[in-house]
């Protein structure tokens, strides 16, 4: 039985604004981690994406700021929180403003693709907390634009993917400029082999929290592979769109060329579609990700970077045009639709050349994938594979999770988990240059 907020040693403050939104129990690792972060430990969290990670930390990071809050003195950073993609960091940061809407601590987010002078002008005038990622937060250290020798609480988002993308040289170096003495909180939605690594030199007797096995996807999302030639994908996707009505849907290509390419070519089958990926300029993907949100836009064509920077309302239907090269990435992407106890719907079109690519992801969750050959679709028996690229790259890889809580901040907030209202958030995205293009490389995005 999922416990109410109210059980969970939250101030009033707190109380009001997650009521404001229309909930009232939270998720399981929500339940588990706040009462942790509450005694001031440091902390060791996984879940699978869609659970609600996000409020497991600003929440009772919000009460832990207010504990120590001095009225009248100009605020330090004493809390920050580093995320690998723009997108994820103004999530996070709408996810702060929305819970913490009735505490008088002040906060910002930094990161790149877009000037640095207004994010110094707001440093100057002080803030509590810090949003921020990696290559842009180095930026302003270099600068000496701000100073992290108050900060009280460190937390890394999506700790995985900022290895993956490269970030672990970056974080070291921030790491160097914080005091010895804080709590650190580790969130993840996989626990690798390097993110032990990680956590063993940076939390200090951690209390573990996981709530679903490693690497799981969401249970509410349902998963079929459908083969197909290669040279078919494109019209067994407009097919299925088509036929099956599907009228708002998230697909997934390995590379940015390729995004491009899918959207010019779903255009032409009169199914109205936008790209997202690293080359794209900020604005460029805050509005193809708005027309999307909004059904301007029926297709949105994504590479990585938008597998953990996106979150979406009730999205229904998620399509892996490609499978990814780094099997984690499967798990990120899917795990878009399904959110928050929400049924899902996940498709990956499987030629010839990425058996083993499928291979690969059914290891890492543990089980086959159902098969399901659509009529008129079948696989030519004579097509022979060819050697997959080298790229590990994902084609701009990056992304971040969804908003706060169970569904995350736009700026309505976020779901905490439990019963919600009819409020919805909204969340424009916004990164540093965090985009890697794939594992242990980084691009800018």
């Amino acid at each position: 039985m999922p416990k109410s907020f109210q059980l969970l040693g939250l101030s009033d403050e707190l109380l009001r604004a997650i009521a404001d939104q229309g909930y009232d129990q939270a998720t399981p690792v929500q339940e588990q981690a706040i009462p942790i972060v509450l005694d001031g430990h440091d902390v060791l969290a996984g879940a699978q994406t869609g659970t609600g990670k996000t409020a497991g930390f600003v929440l009772p990071m919000l009460q832990r700021l207010m504990d120590g809050h001095r009225r009248g003195q100009r605020p330090v950073v004493r809390a920050l929180i580093l995320v690998p993609t723009r997108e994820l960091a103004a999530q996070v940061q709408a996810s702060v403003q929305t819970y913490g809407r009735y505490l008088p601590l002040k906060s910002t987010v930094i990161f790149g693709g877009v000037n640095i002078n207004p994010q110094i002008s707001q440093l100057r005038q002080g803030v509590d907390i810090v949003v921020a990622t990696p290559g842009r937060l180095l930026d302003h250290m270099g600068q000496g634009t701000i100073r992290l020798d108050q900060v009280e609480t460190l937390v890394l988002d999506e700790a995985d993917r900022m290895l993956d993308m490269g970030f672990i040289r970056d974080i070291k170096k921030v790491l160097q400029a914080l005091p010895a003495k804080r709590q650190n909180l580790l969130f993840s939605a996989t626990f690798s082999d390097e993110i032990r690594n990680l956590a063993s030199d940076l939390l200090r007797r951690p209390k573990e929290v996981q709530v679903a096995r490693r690497n799981t996807t969401a249970e509410m999302v349902t998963q079929v592979v459908h083969p197909v030639d290669s040279a078919r994908k494109r019209d067994l996707l407009s097919y299925l769109i088509c036929g099956q009505k599907w009228q708002q849907v998230l697909v997934f290509t390995r590379t940015k060329h390729g995004a491009n390419r899918l959207a010019e070519q779903l255009n032409k089958d009169d199914l109205k579609s936008s790209a997202i990926h690293g080359n794209k300029s900020q604005a460029a993907r805050t509005r193809a990700l708005a027309e999307f949100k909004s059904g301007k836009v029926r297709v949105l064509v994504a590479t990585d970077i938008a597998a953990r920077g996106l979150d979406i309302d009730q999205l229904p239907h998620v399509v892996n045009f490609e499978l990814p090269n780094v099997p984690e990435d499967y798990v990120h992407r899917i795990g878009r639709t399904g959110r928050a106890g929400k049924g899902g719907h996940a498709v990956s079109l499987v030629c010839i050349d990425e058996i083993k690519l499928l291979r690969d992801i059914e290891n890492l969750l543990g089980r086959s994938l159902e098969k399901v050959t659509v009529p008129t679709f079948e696989v030519d028996p004579s097509v022979r594979p060819k050697p997959m690229a080298a790229n590990r790259g994902g084609g701009g890889g990056g992304g971040g999770r969804g908003r706060s809580l169970s569904r995350g901040g736009g700026a309505g907030g976020g779901h905490p988990g439990g019963r919600r209202s009819s409020h919805q958030g909204g969340g424009a995205p916004s990164n540093s240059r965090g985009g890697g293009g794939g594992q242990r490389r980084r691009s800018r995005v």
